[in-house]
């Protein structure tokens, strides 16, 4: 393996176990969904647009009316992932959430074979038996208030599938680099966020909330977002499915070690079986 390809490794882990942090920063924000989402989105905007510009990159980039349209449409769909994420973060815990969410690959491959023709296997279709097992396991056994856990497991499944759609519309961006892509999906989503944002809930914000809401916006968004396009132009295909994983794991463990929270039996068998499902669903995509 070459420096360079080290190097990218040593960000994409980077990258995945920061995010993996999220939902417990976003606790810590004091903000709910909507506006903490806006701090994001401004601060990533901030941050990326600079790096944009003062890189130079702007002055190559070939603009396309079409690319422009999915890029804005892309933009939404992330927007939408968003918002519900963190509100599963508020209503269920980090661990079923982000088990939960990363139910997208899944999702992803069963939209993309009915929209792209994309054939389906029988490996396939036993994963997505797994994952749907697991996700009943989760969501519908042995929880405690019910009600609550639910509505927060529902939102990480609509949050899951936003984020499968920006997957298969980030397919068809091919001209725009990603920095413009970022920058045009970081401006659309604040300025769609604007009608909706409570400005009071910033008033009541003490310093440390104000810290976690920006390291969430320029580290888990803006940085993590740059460690993450850096990498994948330089690893394997199998090794990005792979690595993925690193995100899940670290907030799963973090769940564990931080908030004292403890998946029943049923829980963790439901965990284990989306893990599962998840990488079947990958390995036959990248092996030969």
């Amino acid at each position: 393996m070459t420096t360079l390809h080290k190097s990218a490794l040593i960000q994409l882990i980077l990258s995945m176990a920061i995010f993996g942090s999220v939902g417990f920063f976003s606790g810590l924000s004091g903000l709910s969904a909507v506006e903490l989402v806006f701090i994001r989105c401004v601060c990533a905007m901030i941050l990326i647009g600079c790096v944009w510009w003062f890189g130079g990159m702007y002055r190559t980039e070939i603009w396309k009316r079409r690319e422009i349209v999915i890029v804005l449409l892309c933009g939404t769909t992330l927007l939408l992932n968003w918002v519900f994420l963190f509100k599963s973060f508020e209503l269920t815990s980090v661990t079923v959430a982000i088990s939960l969410y990363h139910l997208a690959p899944v999702i992803a491959m069963i939209l993309g074979s009915v929209i792209f023709r994309e054939k389906l296997t029988w490996l396939g279709l036993g994963a997505i038996l797994l994952c749907f097992a697991g996700t009943l396991l989760i969501v519908g056994v042995g929880q405690s208030g019910g009600g609550f856990q639910l509505t927060g497991a529902i939102y990480a499944i609509i949050a899951a599938f936003f984020y499968a759609a920006t997957m298969l519309l980030g397919k068809s961006i091919h001209t725009l680099s990603v920095y413009a892509t970022t920058f045009i999906q970081m401006l659309l989503s604040m300025i769609l966020l604007l009608p909706f944002v409570s400005w009071t809930a910033y008033t009541g914000l003490d310093e440390m909330n104000w810290t976690y809401s920006i390291i969430t916006g320029v580290v888990h968004t803006g940085i993590v977002y740059l460690l993450f396009y850096n990498s994948v132009r330089y690893l394997p295909t199998r090794m990005i499915s792979a690595l993925v994983f690193v995100d899940p794991a670290v907030a799963i463990l973090l769940d564990v070690l931080l908030t004292g929270f403890r998946p029943n039996v049923w829980q963790w068998g439901g965990i284990l079986l989306i893990f599962a499902g998840m990488y079947y669903i990958v390995r036959p995509q990248t092996q030969k």
